[in-house]
């Protein structure tokens, strides 16, 4: 019986549904925003392996593709700058528009913080 690898899987899915390339996103910078920067640079390596790739994320942000990929691995300590410009470059290929909202802890009246 044939299997698919993860990376497989989960590229068929975005190529099936783009949304879900946006929704992955999504995740990825709003676990960034929350401070699980861990969780926040493991969920943007899994987007630029379902989407772009890293040859062309390295094509995007002129850095070196195994960089990039150390930067976004579990051990990776990206500079504030490294991962701002991944982020942008994957915004731009992803086609979306990005807006922080700010809520005030406690304030049940706004939607949840994240991004929209």
């Amino acid at each position: 019986m044939p299997t698919t690898s993860y990376k497989a899987a989960m590229k068929a899915m975005v190529n099936e549904n783009p949304e879900f390339g946006a929704e992955m996103l999504e995740d990825a910078l709003n676990s960034l925003l929350s401070g699980e920067l861990d969780e926040g640079r493991l969920l943007l390596r899994q987007f630029v392996n379902a989407t772009m790739g890293f040859k062309e994320l390295s094509e995007r942000t002129g850095k070196v593709d195994k960089n990039l990929m150390r930067t976004l691995s579990a051990a990776g300590n990206p500079t504030a700058s490294n991962l701002f410009e991944i982020v942008q470059a994957c915004i731009q290929a992803e086609g979306v528009t990005v807006a922080a909202h700010v809520q005030r802890q406690g304030d049940g009246n706004l939607p949840q913080a994240g991004l929209r």
